[in-house]
């Protein structure tokens, strides 16, 4: 049963209400106006309504659908893992005031992870939009202006070669037949552990990469036929477990034979992939095997190379991430494969089309983006200054357009979307995303930029105040 957004204060909280309410956070005090407003609310509602036919009114109580929207902003505010958000709001009283808990018990971590990844991407889309709209209402924000840049999210993995990848196989493979034998009668199902073996021959292959003589790489080659070996002996394994299907003598649980035999599916195939991308690099020397897979754990990460000196290749997701007036990010994308940012540009037109009903004055991006295609469809579509600089050797027509006054003012707001890209990374924790799957990922993504467009909406409310008290009083 969902939770309700009427609630009483407990007889023990109320001596201390009184004295929470004179507590002010310059931070979460704007951003908790802008949560109040009822259609952000109704938008989990719904989303938590839609789990059973009945979940609005039978079951156990859940989490209220203003509490879980508070609590999935202040963790992404404040950029904690699913444990802090727990101890922060059962020992601090202001977050407790924030989210609305006060006097109630607050729910522990598994909890919240459950119930966060109710608000699947669709949901966290709706509600970014709607965050938008509110900034739109507030006047924060006309979307007269557009610079849009892509930059490069990174999963949650270790760095990927193929003897750790075969090692994860091996190590996955076998903990879910272990779960399967523990379920069995006794003897029914003989598993091997080859966790041991197979480290010391990662740690033989890291100890050989180090050399760049012959026999350092026969060494090389000569562990890893041991390594694929000993992780072709555990697939084949798994895949007899597999085939036993229901005539496994199960004499404990049944269910937690079930879920390691689904874990089995999956990560078989995952793993004979691993161990045929490793055979055609290391033994046929093709070192761009094409759909390499690069996690077993995060299967939709990709390679990808956006040039930068101190990072050349990063391990993550493409996401496009479009800007209007006063620091909001008005769309956000996951872009699929490693795109180039010129397959970007007509997206991002087409966004802020549907967004605020018409084309922006000005839009620019970096000569990433450029082409003569581009730049027409821009102005096709009515854009009235096409910030795009162009590459290579310049004409003299392009260098006297890209010298005028319009376009170095264009080019200096197109800078700005750099430092809004950090602050997203860096003081909104999208560096590196931390929900599980693809889908998670574009969870945890919407939820950086959903979290950084509120602050940056009651900022902006909060200067126009202030500006306007000055005014007032002189």
């Amino acid at each position: 049963m969902t939770g309700t957004t009427i609630r009483q204060s407990t007889l023990f909280y109320a001596p201390l209400a009184s004295q929470v309410a004179l507590i002010k956070d310059d931070l979460l005090e704007p951003v908790d106006t802008l949560l109040k407003d009822p259609q952000l609310v109704q938008l989990v509602r719904e989303r938590l309504h839609s789990r059973c036919p009945k979940s609005a009114k039978t079951g156990r109580p859940s989490i209220a659908p203003d509490r879980l929207l508070r609590c999935c902003v202040l963790k992404h505010l404040k950029g904690w893992s699913l444990r802090s958000l727990e101890r922060e709001l059962r020992s601090n009283i202001v977050y407790r005031s924030f989210t609305g808990f006060d006097g109630d018990p607050t729910p522990n971590y598994s909890t919240f992870s459950r119930t966060f990844a109710l608000l699947g991407p669709e949901v966290t889309q709706a509600i970014h939009a709607r965050i938008v709209a509110k900034a739109r209402e507030e006047r924060v924000t006309a979307g007269r202006k557009l610079r849009t840049d892509t930059t490069v999210v990174e999963t949650n993995i270790h760095y990927p070669t193929d003897s750790t990848l075969l090692a994860d196989g091996v190590r996955v493979l076998t903990r879910a037949m272990q779960r399967i034998a523990a379920q069995c009668k006794e003897g029914a199902v003989e598993v091997v552990d080859h966790t041991r073996a197979v480290k010391l021959r990662v740690i033989e292959i890291h100890r050989a990469a180090r050399s760049f003589h012959d026999t350092g790489k026969e060494r090389l080659q000569g562990s890893y036929r041991k390594l694929v070996a000993l992780t072709r002996g555990v697939v084949r394994q798994a895949t007899s477990v597999l085939n036993k299907g229901a005539r496994l003598p199960v004499v404990g649980k049944l269910v937690p034979v079930l879920v390691a035999q689904a874990r089995l599916r999956h990560f078989v195939p995952l793993v004979e992939k691993v161990m045929a991308q490793t055979q055609a690099r290391v033994f046929g020397g093709n070192a761009h095997v094409s759909g390499k897979l690069i996690s077993l754990f995060e299967e939709h990460s990709q390679v990808l190379r956006k040039g930068k000196a101190h990072k050349p290749t990063e391990f993550g997701r493409l996401v496009r991430i479009d800007e209007v007036e006063n620091g909001i990010v008005s769309q956000y994308a996951v872009v699929p494969g490693n795109a180039s940012d010129v397959n970007a540009w007509g997206p991002a037109l087409d966004s802020h089309q549907q967004l605020f009903g018409r084309p922006p004055r000005l839009a620019a991006a970096d000569r990433g983006f450029f082409s003569a295609r581009n730049e027409q469809d821009a102005k096709d579509r009515g854009v009235e200054k096409v910030g795009l600089p162009a590459r290579g050797p310049l004409s003299k027509e392009r260098a006297e357009l890209q010298k005028e006054r319009w376009f170095r003012r264009a080019m200096r707001w197109r800078g700005g979307i750099e430092p809004r890209i950090g602050t997203l990374k860096h003081s909104f924790s999208m560096l590196r995303a931390g929900y599980k799957g693809e889908r998670g990922f574009e969870r945890y993504v919407g939820w950086c930029v959903i979290s950084h467009n509120l602050v940056s909406t009651a900022r902006a409310v909060v200067r126009r105040s202030l500006s306007h008290g000055q005014t007032i009083r002189r």
